[in-house]
């Protein structure tokens, strides 16, 4: 199974960091207003970036890492084109 890392950009123009086994499910569930209670009543959500991790351990660092980056810095991940 591969664990991935995503991010989602929100109608107010913040960005939600997770992670997931089947991305577009949790997209879906987030859009639901059924994800994490910070996305709810920020859509429409728009997917900006995923990024494959080995396992959920790696996955829960890799996302850590993220949620600590400044915002140019999460924008310039985003630049380099992984939707």
């Amino acid at each position: 199974m591969t664990w991935w890392l995503y991010l989602l950009r929100c109608v107010d123009g913040t960005l939600y960091c997770g992670i997931a086994l089947d991305v577009e499910a949790r997209l879906q569930q987030h859009r639901e207003g059924k994800g994490a209670k910070y996305t709810r009543g920020r859509g429409p959500l728009v997917l900006v970036y995923r990024e494959a991790c080995g396992s959920k351990a790696e996955a829960l660092r890799r996302e850590r890492t993220i949620k600590r980056l400044k915002r140019p810095a999460k924008e310039a991940l985003i630049a380099t084109g992984r939707p």
